[in-house]
C-alpha cells in the first residue's frame, strides 16, 4: 500500500474511532522502547509490534519513534508487564496470560478455555464495554492496554500417542500453561511449564508426551511433527488468543494528544493485520504439515465434554474469591451467550454447510 493511500485509509479509521489524526510534523521528537515477549523468528506475532512502530512513525511524520526489542534482548520474555509497570521501558507487546501467577483475571484479556472466539473477543473489547473494564484492572499496574493482534483459534497441540478417550489423559505429561494446565490436571494429566525452545527436545527424548504451541504457521517452524505426529484440534483452551500492547500510564500522559491518537490508531491496525496474516498463512501451513506426515485428529467427545465441565468448576471457584475475575468473566460470558446465538444462525451455519458440501464432492 502506498503511503498516501494508507494515510487516507487511516484518516477514515480515525474518524470512526473518534480520534483526530496528528498534524504533520507539529509535535516534539520522542523516542520510546518497546519490549516484546516474542522472538523475531515468530515473524507474524513479533511483526505486530513492528507494524505498530511503523504506523506511528508514518502518522507522526517520523516525530514519534518506537524501537522494538525482541524477547530477551532488554527484558525477559515474561518480564514485559513488570518492565512497563516500572517504566524500565515505555511500552511492551505481550500476552496477558503470561502473568497468570499475578492475577488469574489477567488471563481473560488474552483468552480462556471455551471462551470467546477472536471476533467475539474483539467485539466485546471495542463495543461491549470490555476495554473500560480491562483498563480498570490494568490501572492497578499503572498500565494502559491496547489491542495487540490475534492468532485466531489455536490448535490442540502435538501428541506422541493418540488420545482415544479420557483414559488416555491419565498421567499424560503435557506442556501447557494457565487455565488449560489447571483443567488438564483435573483430568488426570501432568501439566509442564516449558519455554518454547525446550519443547522440541523434551518431546524428542520423551520427557513430555504432548505440547501445545500456537497455530500451524508457527508450529511448522518448530518441527513438532517430526517427534509427535498426532496434531489435535480444536484448541479448546485458546479459542481466540489476543495479544496486547502495554503502555506505562505516566509515559502515556506525557505524550501530546496527537501522538496518543497515532498510537491508538496504529494498535488497531496492527491487531487487524496480524489476524489477517494468520488467516492467510495457516491454511497452506496446515497442508504442508499433513504432507510432511502430521496426522490430524479431533479430540474425542468425552474429552471435550469433561474438559468443558471442569472448566466451569474452575471458573466458579475463581469467581468466588477474585472479584476482578468475576466482573470480567461475567461480562464476557454474558456477551458470548448472545453472540453465540448470532454465530449459530449466520457464521457457523454457513461455514458448516460449505464444509459438508466439500465432503460430498
Amino acid at each position: 500500500m502506498q503511503r498516501r493511500d494508507f494515510l487516507r485509509t487511516a484518516g477514515v479509521g480515525a474518524v470512526a474511532a473518534g480520534l483526530s489524526l496528528p498534524a504533520k510534523a507539529q509535535g516534539p521528537a520522542i523516542k520510546w522502547r518497546m519490549a516484546s515477549s516474542f522472538p523475531k523468528s515468530l515473524d507474524t506475532i513479533y511483526g505486530g509490534a513492528e507494524t505498530l512502530a511503523k504506523r506511528v512513525a508514518e502518522l507522526t511524520d517520523g516525530r514519534f519513534e518506537i524501537r522494538v526489542f525482541a524477547g530477551g534482548e532488554i527484558v525477559p520474555p515474561f518480564g514485559v508487564l513488570d518492565a512497563v509497570q516500572q517504566s524500565t521501558v515505555e511500552c511492551g507487546h505481550t500476552a496477558s496470560y503470561y502473568y497468570f501467577g499475578k492475577n488469574k483475571a489477567l488471563a481473560l484479556e488474552t483468552t480462556f478455555p471455551f471462551g470467546l472466539n477472536t471476533r467475539q473477543l474483539t467485539a466485546w473489547v471495542l463495543q461491549g464495554g470490555g476495554m473500560e473494564m480491562l483498563r480498570e484492572m490494568f490501572a492497578e499496574y499503572g498500565i494502559l492496554n491496547f489491542p495487540g493482534g490475534s492468532t485466531g483459534a489455536q490448535m490442540g497441540g502435538w501428541f506422541r500417542k493418540e488420545i482415544k478417550s479420557l483414559d488416555d489423559l491419565q498421567g499424560l505429561k503435557i506442556r501447557i500453561p494457565g487455565f488449560g494446565a489447571e483443567i488438564f490436571s483435573r483430568l488426570g494429566a501432568v501439566p509442564q511449564s516449558l519455554p518454547g525452545g525446550e519443547i522440541y527436545p523434551s518431546l524428542e527424548r520423551g520427557a513430555i508426551d504432548a505440547a501445545e504451541w500456537t497455530v500451524p504457521y508457527d508450529d511448522e517452524k518448530l518441527g513438532f511433527y517430526k517427534v509427535a505426529k498426532y496434531y489435535y484440534y480444536p484448541g479448546w483452551w485458546e479459542p481466540g488468543t489476543h495479544l496486547v500492547f502495554y503502555v506505562n500510564k505516566e509515559q502515556w500522559e506525557s505524550l501530546p494528544p496527537s501522538y496518543q491518537a497515532a498510537f491508538a490508531i496504529a494498535a488497531n491496525d496492527a491487531h487487524l493485520e496480524m489476524l489477517a496474516a494468520y488467516d492467510a498463512k495457516n491454511p497452506p501451513a496446515l497442508q504442508r504439515l499433513m504432507a510432511a506426515g502430521a496426522e490430524l485428529r479431533r479430540f474425542p467427545d468425552d474429552v471435550l465434554l469433561k474438559a468443558y465441565q471442569v472448566a466451569q468448576e474452575v471458573y466458579a471457584e475463581e469467581a468466588g474469591k477474585n472479584p476482578t475475575f468475576k466482573k470480567l468473566y461475567d461480562s464476557m460470558t454474558d456477551f458470548q451467550k448472545s453472540s453465540d446465538v448470532w454465530w449459530g444462525v449466520a457464521e457457523s451455519s454457513m461455514s458448516n454447510f460449505r464444509q459438508a458440501v466439500r465432503r460430498m464432492k
